[in-house]
This record gives C-alpha cells, sequence and structure tokens, in this order.
C-alpha cells in the first residue's frame, strides 16, 4: 500500500489554469474522492497523479517519493476511465492480463492471478469473451480487473460509473467496495455524483474551478458546509 501527497499542484493548458494549487492528501489504503461539477478541474487532476498531463507546479508524492521525474509507465499507477477502454481484438482474459504480460510474469502466474481477479468481479465464465460480447456493467467489470491486476501502488478512477444505469451503478459500488477492500488498494476516484463519492470514499473532497474548497467525510461535508456554493452543489 502506498499513500499519496499532493502539494501545490497545478495544471495549465497554455494560458488555460486547469488545476490551482491544490493540497491532498490519500493515506495508503484508503479511498478519497474529488467531487465537482464537469469543467472544475477534477480529471485534470487524476491525469496529473497517473503522469498522462504535466503539471506546471507543485509536487505530487508516492509513498514520499517526487513522481516529477518519473514517466507514467514506472508510476505503478492504474487509472480507469468512464468508457473502459478494453482492447477490442483481446478476450477478456487477454485483457485482464496484459499488465501482467508487460511485467513480465510468468504464465503460472498470469493465469491464476487472471482467474482469481475475473472471479473477484463475477465474470470467470466469460474469460474467452470479446468486448463487443459484453454488456456496459460487464466492461466496466473487465476494466476494473484488468486495473487491479498488476497490484498497482495507487488506483485512479475518472467517472467510472458514467455510463451507467443507476441499478448498474449500485451493483458496481458494491463491487469496488469489496474489491478496494480485497486489494487493500489506495484510491483517488472522480465524479460529478455525491451518492456515488459518498458511498465509496473515506474522505470527500469538494472542487471548484480548479481549487479545491472543502475535505471530509460524507457527513462533515453535508452537516457543515464551508459555503452556499458547497451546500447547494450537495444537495
Amino acid at each position: 500500500m502506498s499513500d499519496v501527497q499532493l502539494r501545490d499542484v497545478s495544471v495549465a493548458y497554455d494560458d488555460v489554469v486547469a488545476v490551482r494549487e491544490v493540497n491532498l492528501i490519500v493515506p495508503a489504503g484508503q479511498v478519497a474522492a474529488v467531487l465537482g461539477p464537469s469543467g472544475c478541474g477534477k480529471s485534470s487532476l487524476l491525469r496529473a497523479v497517473a503522469g498522462i498531463e504535466p503539471t506546471t507546479s507543485g509536487q505530487i508524492l508516492i509513498n514520499g517519493e517526487d513522481q516529477a521525474r518519473v514517466p507514467t509507465h514506472r508510476r505503478s499507477v492504474g487509472l480507469m476511465f468512464q468508457d473502459h477502454a478494453l482492447f477490442p481484438h483481446l478476450s477478456v482474459g487477454e485483457n485482464v492480463a496484459f499488465g501482467l504480460r508487460m511485467a513480465g510474469q510468468s504464465d503460472e502466474q498470469i493465469a491464476q492471478r487472471t482467474r482469481q481477479l475475473l472471479e473477484l468481479v463475477g465474470l470467470a465464465d466469460r474469460t474467452d469473451a470479446r468486448p463487443h460480447e459484453l454488456s456496459g456493467g460487464q466492461a466496466q467489470r473487465v476494466a476494473l480487473a484488468r486495473t487491479l491486476a498488476p497490484s498497482p501502488r495507487v488506483i485512479c478512477l475518472d467517472e467510472p460509473m458514467g455510463s451507467l444505469d443507476r441499478v448498474l451503478r449500485r451493483d458496481l459500488i458494491e463491487l469496488l467496495q469489496a474489491a478496494f477492500a480485497t486489494e487493500h488498494s489506495t484510491v483517488l476516484y472522480v465524479s460529478h455524483d455525491r451518492d456515488e463519492a459518498f458511498a465509496l470514499a473515506h474522505t470527500v473532497s469538494v472542487m471548484r474551478d480548479g481549487r479545491i474548497v472543502q475535505t471530509g467525510t460524507g457527513d462533515e461535508l453535508m452537516n457543515h458546509p464551508v459555503d452556499e456554493w458547497v451546500s447547494d452543489f450537495l444537495s
């Protein structure tokens, strides 16, 4: 397990500042959610942690190590997107095994870990299926298994339930809770949905215009919003 610390992190695209001096701590083995409306900068923040977007200032530390000079593929950060982004030419099992093969694990290790994760997400019977044969909810389960497979130090999830209906969201929330507990994952979860964030996260940070305006538990945010905007947004 690894902790994550963001210190005065900013991200800009040319003259547009998307993330402004964000400070955030995710303790090892906990789930932290960043909650905010579209365009507030939360996805840019997540991509910066994963190394996909460069920071313009500040530090991103994983286990106390500054990631500024660490390339994306060496950060051991798993990233799961809303559109699941499965490889269409690979089977379900091959998608889950992809990161393990890239890491050079043995065939026996890959088979065991792939089987373990497909059982965890309830898709052990779809190992040979292709992505186009899956429902949206099943595809997200495979994407989760693929993200978990290499046992990344940190897992980043960017609106993973945005394309699912409410029933599927409820099922996936329960699956994510079980998976994070089983894997002892350190998670940074981005969403615009209050119920998702409150259900999954130990702490929730509300973001507005590129800044974190309040952090706390769900109860703390609901009972003691820092201002009227946060109160209205959470309602």
